[in-house]
């Protein structure tokens, strides 16, 4: 397997007033390409630190970070920058999509800061909306979709530059049990397209979507184990029929 992601003795310390918070301890972790990882703790167990850190949203306060081949570890927040745009895709719980922007410009934004000419950008935000199921929603505005339809949206946005990496920060907390299913499915799509998928998840069912599960405890590695159960779009859906009837 070729290796995207090295971390080792990541530390991440924190002074609010005379208290010293260590959010990160002591991480060391490898994730290779086309992982499906899902990243799980409580609160305050260092996995919220842990996804800024992965996603050079954040710096360590010691400890190496190698990100395909990249030492990110000490850069400057313009080199960060750099790395985000080209390496990561980001998806969050809230959508994070630009209201009064159209679909297709919500997409097609990462490329913008990326330098390609609007000819360009727009071709390539078109594709990657049929690939999510949206090619026929690319002008309306995120007020004119429903929440499934804005977090692919929100997929399609972090796939338009061709990251090493998607990084989904609890991407179905503000949906319902059938639209998390779909959206589930489609990270699965993704992944069995030789995307390297992060998830980080306080929900069970969620994690068991990933091929690999690591949980965080007190800013410690406590496990990390390849998921024997692995839960697929099929599987869950029809224990949601089941449910329902």
């Amino acid at each position: 397997m070729n290796t995207l992601i090295t971390i080792e003795h990541l530390k991440k310390t924190y002074v609010i007033g005379d208290e010293t918070i260590e959010a990160l301890k002591d991480v060391s972790l490898v994730i290779n390409k086309n992982e499906y990882v899902a990243l799980m703790g409580p609160s305050g167990s260092g996995k919220s630190t842990l996804m800024n850190m992965l996603g050079c949203l954040d710096t360590p306060s010691s400890g190496r970070y190698i990100l395909n081949n990249l030492s990110v570890a000490k850069m400057s927040d313009n080199e960060l920058a750099e790395v985000r745009n080209k390496q990561i895709g980001f998806v969050f719980q809230t959508f994070n999509l630009l209201p009064r922007a159209s679909t297709l410009d919500n997409v097609a934004l990462p490329l913008v800061y990326a330098g390609m000419n609007k000819i360009e950008r727009d071709k390539r935000a078109r594709e990657v909306l049929e690939n999510v199921g949206l090619g026929n929603r690319v002008n309306h505005k995120p007020n004119e979709l429903s929440g499934g339809q804005r977090q692919r949206v929100a997929i399609a946005r972090a796939l338009v530059n061709d990251p090493a990496i998607i990084l989904a920060d609890e991407p179905t907390g503000n949906l319902d049990s059938k639209t998390s299913v779909e959206i589930m499915g489609l990270f699965e799509e993704i992944h069995n397209r030789g995307n390297t998928i992060i998830l980080v998840t306080h929900e069970e069912d969620i994690a068991l979507h990933a091929h690999r599960i690591v949980r965080l405890k007190d800013g410690l590695v406590e496990s990390d184990t390849i998921n024997p159960r692995i839960t697929t779009y099929k599987n869950r859906m029809e224990a949601l029929d089941k449910k329902i009837t």
